[in-house]
């Protein structure tokens, strides 16, 4: 016997064996059972999720026969033929291929005929949106009212092309596209029953090419199967699907938010090894970065379906959501650059470039420091090149250094700048623990040179008290999306290692009842931008300049040159 392919053999041949479409299913059972049958039933889906399917159970529902009722017995004479494919009075017309009006008309000469074997003569079109106009408008009359023996069941990929007068005369499935969790579960059915050997990483990578599409998942498993010689493994299908293993993937993001340039492109070296589709790669970035940014504002939404979920803390923790957000939305934009692009590895190499270099929690130091330059002439150019920090205006910037751990291996070094502007170095001498009040604590922040999300929510919190070894503090609410209890330790660390002594931190999530860093960075910067906009207004040539040209001045646009004149 010739081998039956996957999709085909593990077709539903009743309601209960349908994956997902309970709210089809429901609509359609209670009709059968409740004897309530419409003329004409239009099933609409993407590709593969089961519009054929259910019309095909439909018709055996309804020809059955022992009874009209949701569950055919399925060995009677009528439901093994159109089981087969050969039953009768089940008239399947692919309308892709028969689109004249005459083909309609042929059709509907046979309407007026009683079935020859089954109860009801029941027509399938598939792919309806195909008919032609004319076809469309030969329809109408017997659509609206058909003999009482006869049924129309559509499928259909595209309803917005049916005429609505075709629409009103129909009873609506739209059918939804399968989760990945629902596909999952079924090829898992259905591997167990074939006896063929699998992880079920594999299979969560083949559920989520699918695309929602179940018959697409069931030619992907046949494939993967021989690919894989029987043996369905995750390097098998990453490398059959041409997608980049997820571990990669997050391995990539760890290095993009620690600022590790020479990490990320040997990374992309290793990708390049196996040929892939950057398109989908691209795909798998921005579908990590979503589930990231859920983890950090909804981590009761992410389940560990993908076996990520310590991945996932662990990005959340090191990626700010404005990078989450920033590195997804110019991943959007990279999509059409990728399509255009000569060369897909090129784009895609620019593409994180950019999302690093345009992070607001990154500056760029250039390795020109390395090359023989002169220091005072590096630090002249950094100046020029690094964006102000937020308090430029109360207190003098402290010059890089012209050489770092990062910049000695001749990389890019990124920097991590936290909402609040830090020193070069860390405080010399800090006060002691005892001597740490709430204007301390604002005063000393900016020399504490603390980064990424454990900077970050410092900044946003307000010292309450002190007592011993043990520091509390209050993070303001709007911030608390950012925060977990597993950041305390870091925050402990970070502390610690500032004052060169072991402390013990409490914190909890509420309103502030005093400044924090950040609000004081803020306020000092909008005070600054209100004294840049008076004494522009007050510049005689700028008075001049408004006058003879009745111009306007934008008082948005007004800011301070980076690191102007001798300042």
């Amino acid at each position: 016997m010739s081998y039956q392919v996957l999709a085909r053999k593990w077709r539903p041949s009743n309601f209960s064996q349908v994956a997902g479409q309970a709210h089809v299913l429901k609509s359609l059972i209670n009709a059968l059972d409740n004897g309530r049958l419409h003329h004409a039933y239009l099933f609409t889906g993407t590709r593969g999720v089961g519009k054929t399917t259910l019309a095909r159970i439909l018709a055996k529902c309804l020809n059955c026969e022992v009874c009209v009722s949701s569950t055919p017995c399925g060995e009677c004479g009528s439901c093994r033929e159109i089981s087969e494919g050969r039953f009768i009075d089940l008239i399947e017309v692919d309308a892709a291929s028969r689109t004249k009006v005459e083909d309609t008309r042929d059709l509907l000469d046979n309407v007026q005929y009683t079935p020859s074997r089954g109860r009801f003569k029941v027509y399938l079109i598939d792919e309806v949106h195909m008919l032609s106009t004319h076809s469309f408008n030969a329809l109408l009359k017997t659509l609206e009212e058909p003999p009482p023996h006869v049924k129309f069941l559509f499928a259909t990929t595209d309803p917005q092309k049916l005429p609505i007068t075709v629409l009103s005369r129909c009873l609506q499935f739209n059918l939804k596209n399968l989760s990945p969790q629902q596909i999952t579960e079924y090829l898992l059915k259905v591997l167990q029953q074939e006896k063929i050997e699998f992880t079920e990483d594999a299979i969560w990578q083949i559920a989520a090419a699918a695309n929602g599409s179940m018959r697409d998942a069931l030619t992907l498993v046949d494939q993967a199967i021989s690919y894989c010689q029987g043996n369905i493994a995750t390097a098998g299908v990453v490398e059959m699907l041409g997608i980049p293993e997820q571990q990669k993937i997050y391995a990539l993001l760890t290095s993009m938010s620690t600022g590790k340039v020479k990490d990320v492109f040997a990374l992309i070296l290793e990708l390049a090894e196996h040929t892939p589709d950057y398109l989908h790669t691209l795909d798998g970035l921005l579908s990590a970065l979503h589930r990231v940014a859920l983890m950090q504002v909804v981590p009761d939404a992410i389940d560990n379906s993908l076996g990520d979920k310590v991945q996932l803390q662990s990005l959340s923790l090191t990626l700010t959501p404005e990078d989450v957000q920033l590195f997804y939305q110019m991943g959007i934009k990279g999509r059409d650059d990728l399509r255009l692009a000569a060369d897909a590895r090129s784009a895609f190499e620019m593409l994180l470039l950019r999302m690093m270099v345009f992070s607001p929690n990154y500056v760029v130091l250039d390795q020109r420091a390395q090359t023989g330059a002169s220091a005072a002439v590096v630090a002249e150019v950094e100046k020029k090149k690094t964006r102000p920090a937020l308090e430029t205006a109360t207190s003098k910037p402290v010059q890089p250094k012209a050489s770092s751990s990062g910049l000695a291996n001749n990389d890019v070094a990124l920097t991590p700048a936290v909402g609040i502007p830090k020193t070069a170095n860390h405080a010399s001498n800090p006060p002691p623990l005892s001597a740490l009040t709430h204007q301390v604590w604002l005063e000393l922040f900016k020399t504490m040179n603390i980064g990424g999300i454990t900077g970050n929510v410092l900044a946003n919190s307000e010292l309450v008290s002190v007592a011993g070894s043990t520091v509390s503090l209050v993070l303001d609410q709007t911030q608390s999306a950012v925060f977990s209890t597993e950041l305390v330790p870091k925050l402990e660390q970070a502390l610690s290692a500032f004052f060169k002594s072991e402390i013990s931190v409490q914190i909890s999530c509420g309103a502030v009842s005093a400044e924090t860093p950040a609000m004081r960075s803020q306020r000092l910067q909008q005070e600054r931008h209100i004294e840049m906009v008076n004494e522009f207004e007050s510049d005689e040539n700028v008075q001049e300049l408004v006058k003879r040209f009745a111009g306007i001045i934008a008082k948005d646009s007004i800011a301070p040159v980076h690191e102007r004149g001798s300042e």
